[in-house]
């Protein structure tokens, strides 16, 4: 149970990464943002940034087997960044329709999957 929240709970923070980090990027299309300024962007990312935050800390706690999860802090980190490029990927292609996801990129994928099977080999 407690590896299933830590991952749900990884998907989410990420959601609010790639939103906080990425989705600026688009402000340009919205009109309420065409006059900000680079400070009030920043400012609007820590914003977003900061649920990241909210879900991340008690993510890592609840997964740690020093606080009686399931995972070492490198299976942590590893399942972490898989979910930053799976949300990632599914950002760019859903808010970004100029990207493409080709086979050299599905390739990679593939490998860091491959990590994680490896991390996880005992």
């Amino acid at each position: 149970m407690k590896s299933l929240i830590t991952i749900g709970l990884l998907i989410l923070s990420n959601a609010f990464m790639t939103l906080a980090w990425y989705g600026h990027l688009k402000f340009k299309e919205m009109k309420w943002s065409q006059s900000l300024g680079l400070i009030s962007i920043i400012l609007i990312s820590w914003g977003i940034a900061l649920f990241e935050y909210l879900l991340q800390v008690p993510a890592n706690r609840i997964g740690f087997k020093e606080y009686g999860g399931p995972f070492s802090l490198v299976q942590l980190k590893v399942i972490q960044e898989v979910i930053t490029l799976t949300v990632f990927v599914v950002f760019s292609l859903l808010f970004f329709k100029n990207e493409t996801f080709r086979i050299n990129h599905l390739i990679g994928f593939v490998f860091l999957v491959l990590a994680v099977y490896f991390i996880f080999k005992k």
